[in-house]
């Protein structure tokens, strides 16, 4: 996956993250945690955008953990909706599913560039 699909897949995911949002219940928990999701949820693609952007490879690490540090969050916030019961397990499996795989992406990028970087040392 290159780039500019990547861009693409976590703007997507920006925007199932909204649709689930607008469509939480209205109670407390829910807006408190809708509240804390919209921002994790979104900044995925936001910080990965800046990381693509960045002056230098060490820039570009620092940038990318705050993108795997917002999915990780995600997932938390994806978690306890489920396990609170505002909402059920079936209805954001696929998102949550989605915010794996991104981590994973994330994490592999990560270990790449650190691999190469112990490459160019030795």
């Amino acid at each position: 996956m290159n780039k500019v699909e990547l861009q693409k897949r976590t703007k997507l995911f920006a925007l199932r993250i909204i649709r689930l949002v607008e469509n939480l219940p209205e109670t407390k928990t829910a807006k408190m945690i809708a509240s804390q999701i919209i921002r994790s949820g979104t900044s995925v693609g936001a910080n990965y955008r800046a990381a693509c952007r960045a002056k230098s490879t060490a820039d570009f690490i620092n940038k990318l953990k705050i993108v795997e540090e917002e999915a990780d969050e995600t997932a938390y916030w994806l978690e306890l909706l489920i396990e609170s019961k505002t909402i059920s397990e079936e209805k954001v499996k696929d998102l949550l599913k989605e915010n794996n795989e991104l981590i994973a992406i994330f994490v592999s990028i990560l270990k790449t560039i650190r691999d190469n970087q112990k490459t160019k040392i030795n």
